[in-house]
């Protein structure tokens, strides 16, 4: 698999990052789209795609809701998506201008945060898991506590700068499910969280960060979303889903309310879920695909790859984040001490 390394992706993409009159401002994760894809698109559309990012769902739900107009496509995490439509900042999606949509496979079809898909469409689909080095930890247990119980941690650790995510690791060690809205299970992650923050913990960062600090030798073991680290790993890492379970994520394109550019932004939604734009897309970022015209253009190597399409018994003990509703809250005042804390 070939990829361009991120800093020469980023090059390609800087001329886009400011909006200008009859551009497409698109707001995602970082390192998330192959930018031969954005030129392509670019070209066949006739329009430039300014494209911003972002390293955790908690920025991209604050800027969005105070951003008005300024962004045209979103791809936001799944539960975060059932919180922008009871809040009113998602446009409904027009079918008419998104035919590839029936491109998109059964099981995300009708998904429970966004019943029917009236706002979003998948983009790609993965897990959470521990990116470690295998030179210094040749007999590996892949489990939460190797970065997350302080008796455990085998060297520097990383841990991933997300609350609802790095809240699910502290659960699911805990065997509580990651979407609780219990108080007393809450206030046992966040001791959990505050416990892991020995001397061996070298920080909180984006997935992509938490891999390089791996790959570079800084941190023997982090938290990494599966992709970002299976387009980088070497001789001396791999990546493993920790044996208490982990979550499974869907990042969905969404429309957010106030796009100025809505023709065109259906239309790059369109674009993405086209089948060999899909395959081009999943094979540059080794995530796993949502869209079943993509599938048989997958390089095999990644198809049969467990750690990108695990097997459905691994699926079956994992869960999906689900917007907490009122427990909100909660999660947000642990978060805060957890980061705060020295």
């Amino acid at each position: 698999m070939k990829r361009m390394p991120w800093l020469i992706a980023l090059a390609v993409l800087a001329s886009g990052c400011s909006r200008t009159a009859g551009s497409l401002s698109v707001f995602m994760w970082s390192e998330y789209i192959d930018p031969a894809l954005v030129e392509r698109f670019e070209k066949q559309a006739g329009v430039k795609v300014a494209l911003d990012t972002y390293e955790n769902t908690e920025t991209m739900m604050s800027k969005v809701a105070s951003a008005g107009g300024q962004y045209d496509v979103v791809v936001m995490s799944d539960h975060a998506v059932r919180t922008m439509i009871k809040k009113g900042l998602l446009e409904p999606l027009d079918p008419a201008k998104i035919p590839n949509a029936v491109n998109v496979s059964a099981r995300f079809r009708d998904p429970a945060y966004d019943p029917g898909g009236r706002y979003s469409l998948p983009y790609q689909w993965g897990t959470m898991g521990l990116v470690y080095r295998t030179d210094k930890l040749p007999d590996f247990r892949p489990s939460w506590a190797a970065v997350l119980d302080p008796g455990a941690q085998p060297g520097p650790v990383v841990l991933l700068d997300s609350m609802r995510d790095l809240m699910a690791a502290a659960l699911l060690l805990r065997a509580a499910s990651p979407n609780t809205r219990d108080a007393g299970e809450l206030a046992e992650a966040g001791k959990t969280l505050l416990a892991a923050r020995t001397g061996r913990l070298l920080g909180f960062y984006g997935s992509p960060d938490s891999v390089d600090k791996v790959l570079s030798g800084d941190a023997w073991v982090g938290i990494a979303y599966n992709g970002d680290a299976l387009v980088k790993l070497d001789e001396n890492t791999d990546f493993a889903l920790p044996e208490e379970g982990t979550i499974v994520w869907v990042d969905a394109l969404t429309i957010p309310a106030g796009s100025r550019n809505t023709e065109k932004a259906h239309a790059f939604i369109n674009f993405l879920l086209d089948g060999e734009v899909g395959a081009a897309l999943s094979n540059y970022l080794a995530y796993a695909t949502p869209n079943e015209a993509s599938l048989p253009l997958i390089e095999e190597e990644m198809r049969s790859d467990p750690r990108i399409y695990p097997a459905e018994a691994e699926l079956a003990r994992s869960a999906m984040l689900e917007d907490v509703e009122e427990a909100t809250t909660l999660y947000d005042q642990i978060w805060t001490r957890v980061k705060a804390a020295r």
